[in-house]
């Protein structure tokens, strides 16, 4: 396993984390899995001894189920692992069970501590942008989470760049705990992520974890141009994220990761998340699977190397538009670009 520091911080995460979304099989989170605690000890236990460190779960995943297992597993040698959560999903009919409010995230937080028997989480994420909450009053009460030590590090996810800067500036302004991390949505298919997410990463020194690296499942090649939905996948029983706006440019990328796994004996699957381990800013990939198969394929990828042309083929079937401003920059800016705008532009030519 390689180990990456957590964007700026001092912390060594796993460039693969488990994801526990399969855990519980509660409400719409049993199309995606049911793990039982048995099932999951076996598939934590098999993460621990392949060096993963990092394990991911919410307050929201089949309802706070998923904590409750993650909890049990860990439980003997939580001190030994890094844990995750979020929260702000709604998670009940109450006026306040959702968003960032200071009663709403103390509360969470204090929940999930019961559910994971563990007296801190350390790495803490708002799991979405909540427009409505004035990011002082956020920012406040993460300061009281750090500071009774229940939290150790906070984050965001699924927040657009604004929002992340905006975050980052009143952190700074007041003195308050600032993101070391971002968790998002970033594969070959979805690489709309690289216009702000990216070198916002990069430039304020935000780690990158990746959620769904495979697109949940749809870049792992099981899933074929023409042939009908894998019995026993999320999309089988209904599943609708990522939403795939173009799907012939989906089976493009699909034909080439199957093309260049088959070239070099390794799976599709591979291929993905080893492109994704060498993208601008990540730290580590969220992978959850049903089986111990799956994540042993996955772990595989970790010492998974590609070559320049790899890159290329990888590049032209998944690169996205120069939408405005960055079309203007590339003509009128290149000269200048830093680190962080080449998150963005660093694989197309810039002559």
């Amino acid at each position: 396993m390689e180990y990456r520091y957590l964007g700026n911080s001092g912390l060594k995460v796993s460039v693969l984390t488990m994801g526990t979304f399969t855990f519980g099989g509660r409400g719409d989170f049993a199309m995606v899995g049911n793990h039982g605690v048995s099932e999951a000890r076996r598939l934590v236990d098999l993460c621990i001894d392949n060096g993963v460190n990092l394990f991911d779960t919410s307050n929201m995943y089949s309802l706070g189920r998923s904590e409750e297992i993650l909890g049990e597993v860990l439980e003997g040698r939580r001190d030994n692992v890094l844990i995750s959560s979020k929260a702000r999903m709604r998670i009940g009919d109450g006026p306040n069970d959702e968003g960032v409010s200071r009663h709403h995230l103390i509360r969470e937080c204090e929940r999930s501590l019961k559910r994971l028997k563990t007296d801190y989480i350390d790495i803490y994420y708002m799991h979405e942008w909540d427009g409505r909450t004035p990011l002082e009053e956020m920012l406040a009460a993460l300061d009281t989470l750090v500071t009774q030590g229940k939290v150790r590090y906070v984050g965001c996810s699924n927040y657009s760049g604004w929002h992340v800067m905006k975050s980052l500036a009143i952190a700074d302004r007041d003195r308050r705990p600032r993101f070391v991390t971002q968790q998002i949505h970033y594969t070959l298919e979805a690489r709309e992520a690289e216009y702000e997410l990216l070198p916002i990463s990069v430039d304020q020194g935000l780690g990158v974890l990746v959620w769904s690296p495979l697109a949940a499942g749809l870049l792992s090649g099981k899933h074929r141009r023409g042939q009908e939905t894998p019995e026993g996948s999320r999309q089988f029983a209904g599943w609708s994220e990522p939403p795939i706006r173009d799907e012939e440019k989906l089976w493009r990328i699909v034909d080439a990761l199957v093309e260049i796994g088959a070239e070099r004996g390794v799976s599709a699957a591979q291929i993905a998340l080893a492109w994704l381990l060498e993208r601008p800013g990540v730290s580590s990939l969220v992978v959850g699977g049903r089986n111990e198969a799956q994540f042993r394929d996955n772990f595989a990828a970790v010492e998974l190397k590609l070559t320049d042309q790899e890159h290329q083929r990888l590049h032209e079937v998944s690169k996205v538009p120069f939408i405005y401003p960055y079309w203007h920059q590339r003509n009128f800016a290149k000269d200048r670009f830093n680190d962080a705008d080449l998150a963005l532009h660093k694989d197309y030519a810039l002559d």
